[in-house]
């Protein structure tokens, strides 16, 4: 139990270190590329995120969709990528291919659906190259470049506030 907590500060202090070098640049590319990532302990729909995809006109090979679950039942088997704690090492290490290739691509927009304070969950939205991070609001507001308050269960609101800031944003193909 001791060394679960070290293991957890000590990859709270690279997720600091990860936020602390990073650099916002918000340019007016247009979404091509969608990766999410989503608590599977607190959304049960994940088909929704597909349909949010289509509504950005993100083709379906260009959508990565992970998902995270605390418990390591068998339901995780009924997911494409789910990662548990035990993927990840000392100091953010992971230790799964399928999550360490998702954080190598260089997504267009990451989006964060999750509202649980899971320091995995964080790591992972920190260790994305992704070009611009909307979330949920969370207590740490780095995690994000844009945050849209809402409850995890009002997903068409957020799919609305999503789609109007990026409409803002020049970042919708208006084909």
């Amino acid at each position: 139990m001791i060394l679960k907590g070290f293991k957890e500060k000590s990859i709270k202090k690279h997720i600091n270190k990860l936020l602390s070098k990073r650099q916002v640049n918000v340019i007016d590319d247009k979404v091509e590329s969608l990766g999410i990532i989503f608590n599977m302990d607190e959304v049960e729909d994940f088909e929704k995120f597909n349909t949010l995809s289509s509504y950005l006109k993100v083709l379906p090979n260009r959508l990565k969709i992970i998902a995270f679950s605390a418990s390591k039942n068998e339901t995780l088997k009924s997911w494409d990528v789910c990662y548990t704690p035990n993927d990840f090492g000392w100091n953010g290490v992971i230790k799964n291919n399928e999550l360490q290739d998702f954080l190598d691509i260089k997504f267009d927009v990451l989006i964060s659906y999750y509202e649980a304070e899971v320091t995995e969950l964080k790591w992972i939205t920190a260790a994305s190259k992704a070009q611009f991070k909307i979330g949920i609001l969370q207590t740490d507001e780095r995690l994000n470049d844009l945050i849209i308050k809402t409850n995890l269960k009002e997903f068409d609101v957020f799919k609305a506030e999503m789609f109007k800031y990026l409409t803002i944003l020049n970042k919708i193909k208006n084909e």
